[in-house]
């Protein structure tokens, strides 16, 4: 069957190919694993015992392979096809006759059953089987949720206990008064979905046998500090020291109450277990992909995990990773706190670029899901296309800062010109960046050769990797270099409270080599969503911090962006069914 993206659906096109998709056994030896090393899922997919290859091939020579991160420039709320093109030039790779490997992250239910869809990627560039990529896949997700959510039931517990009990009652129960502060809890409860009506909430109504009444609400799975911290762990016992450093909450005299203090971090970390091994899954045309960790890098860390990419680049010649959103969240957050944590130096960065989004930042209209593209989209507008490239030369010195040449990559759309294309490449280019058109969606790997051979040759260039800030440089220093070297604002600005909080941290000893993992919006190199192209004159607010001691992160908050994403009008879920005879799940995208 020809698969024709111009005439199928994504879904459609991902049914018909797991048709005729490797076996998870097949497509595991291909790759050079063992069948002791491969912990099957169902005939589809697979985890990876990767302790046991990793040992395996300590003792064995063997190259690493060249690195490779996908990122993109500031998108429109259409998404630019980032993890479209992660799978094209995986496949454009493959076509190449090249061994390679690529990660990406599992979609969060939230963006799949709302707005945005799945990350499978599309047309023939796409991760398979998608329906369990999509929405379950080997449970990591649902592991999360569940992990934190029992750290919020020891919290919540253990105050209604500490109210309803004096202290010799309660060290007749083996417990110690915590005396929580209920106004300084940190954590909330967290469902993957978009719930806007869960962001804040009220618990404990009813008597002193219904818990601990406080204000509460809910942020969204992913953003969880356990994904950070699956992204980051090296291993089972990293994965354990570092569930028992969360901070939930405060005590009445502000010192910290963790996972530990609860006695809770152990039976987290029981959830947590499975969730260590990467899945392994493959593209439409075979190549091996692992699936690990999620996305929203926005409010997240949003990359694949380092288990995923060490185990990678020893098993392959070329491994291409993700990031989340634009240069200015995922790549930074890729260069200045994955990659100093990993030990991994990328060799290239591809930045996704497509018409539509440069038209948007040149000043078009406002794009927005479930509305038709203004004519601006679909015809030729150079002059568009011409002021918008100002928000991709700001991602082209975002990457260029980290000491790697970018590829900027066009990912190409049936409305584009010859004349828009020719003159991207040419800005692209003369602002020290490689670029190329790449057709992977129409054409999947065949499509994405020039890619292909462009990121080849940005590898064998020597790479000057360099982190943006040395470890320990002070909280607000590290906060005023992201916001003025990355994203291009002229300084800093806190709320009181912020920087009561900023000026304490720095004073905190324990703090000192904390790095920064910033939450702010996507759809602007600047705190604002509305403000589109390259912004100038402003300066970036933090309104708050949170504190991830378990990944090693303060987490200050930029502008009014909300752990908890809102559902649209318009969500997907209206569309997606199953047929009841054959079980398939239809109208998946």
């Amino acid at each position: 069957m020809k698969l024709d993206p111009t005439k199928m659906k994504d879904w459609q096109i991902a049914e018909a190919a797991e048709q005729s998709m490797k076996p998870v056994g097949v497509l595991a030896k291909e790759l050079g694993l063992k069948d002791n090393e491969v912990l099957p899922m169902g005939r589809q997919l697979a985890r990876v015992d990767y302790a046991m290859v990793l040992e395996r091939l300590k003792s064995q020579a063997h190259p690493t392979a060249k690195y490779i991160d996908v990122t993109a420039i500031t998108p429109t709320p259409l998404g630019e096809g980032k993890s479209t093109t992660t799978i094209g030039l995986i496949e454009g790779l493959g076509k190449l006759g090249k061994k390679v490997t690529g990660a990406i992250r599992q979609p969060s239910g939230g963006p799949t059953f709302n707005i945005k869809g799945s990350a499978a990627g599309g047309g023939l560039a796409q991760c398979i089987p998608l329906v369990p990529f999509s929405i379950r896949l080997t449970g990591d997700i649902e592991y999360i949720t569940n992990a934190h959510n029992l750290g919020m039931v020891a919290l919540t517990s253990r105050m209604q206990h500490e109210r309803n009990y004096n202290d010799e009652q309660l060290a007749k129960r083996n417990l110690k008064r915590l005396d929580i502060d209920p106004e300084r809890v940190q954590m909330k409860w967290v469902i993957d979905f978009c719930a806007q009506a869960l962001r804040n909430i009220t618990i404990g109504k009813g008597s002193k046998m219904d818990g601990f009444e406080m204000e509460s609400g809910f942020a969204i799975s992913v953003s969880s500090e356990l994904m950070a911290i699956l992204v980051l762990a090296k291993d089972l016992k990293d994965l354990r020291e570092r569930i028992s450093k969360m901070v939930v909450a405060y005590d009445k005299k502000g010192n910290e109450v963790t996972t530990a203090d609860l006695e809770v971090d152990g039976a987290m970390t029981a959830w947590m277990v499975e969730t260590i091994n990467p899945n392994l899954m493959q593209t439409i045309e075979g190549q091996p992909v692992f699936v690990h960790a999620g996305p929203l890098a926005n409010i997240a860390i949003g990359q694949s995990s380092i288990i995923a990419d060490i185990l990678a680049t020893k098993l392959s010649q070329y491994h291409v990773t993700e990031s989340g959103f634009g240069a200015d969240i995922g790549f930074e957050k890729f260069w200045n706190l994955k990659s100093r944590i990993s030990g991994l130096k990328p060799d290239a960065v591809v930045i996704v670029a497509t018409i539509r989004a440069l038209k948007m930042h040149g000043g078009g209209p406002t794009v927005k899901p479930g509305i038709p593209l203004s004519e601006e989209y679909t015809k030729e507008n150079l002059k568009l296309v011409e002021a918008g490239c100002d928000n991709l030369i700001a991602h082209i010195e975002i990457v260029k800062k980290s000491g790697v040449r970018p590829v900027v990559c066009i990912n190409g759309f049936c409305s584009d010109t010859k004349a828009e294309i020719k003159l991207v490449r040419k800005i692209a280019e003369q602002n020290g960046a490689l670029a190329v058109y790449s057709e992977h969606w129409l054409k999947g790997g065949e499509g994405a050769i020039e890619l292909a051979e462009a990121v080849i040759q940005a590898c064998e260039e020597k790479s000057k990797f360099k982190f943006l800030y040395e470890m320990g440089t002070p909280l607000r220093k590290q906060i005023e270099l992201i916001a003025t070297e990355v994203y291009g604002a002229d300084g800093v600005t806190y709320t009181p409270q912020a920087l009561k909080k900023a000026k304490a941290f720095e004073k905190n000893k324990e703090l000192k080599n904390f790095d920064t993992c910033m939450v702010k919006t996507h759809l602007s190199l600047s705190h604002d969503p509305d403000i589109k192209g390259r912004p100038r004159n402003w300066k970036l607010p933090i309104h708050d911090f949170l504190v991830y001691k378990g990944a090693g992160f303060i987490v200050p908050l930029a502008g009014e962006i909300k752990l908890m994403p809102g559902t649209g009008s318009n969500p997907a879920f209206r569309h997606i069914d199953v047929d009841v005879k054959t079980g398939k799940v239809t109208g998946m995208f």
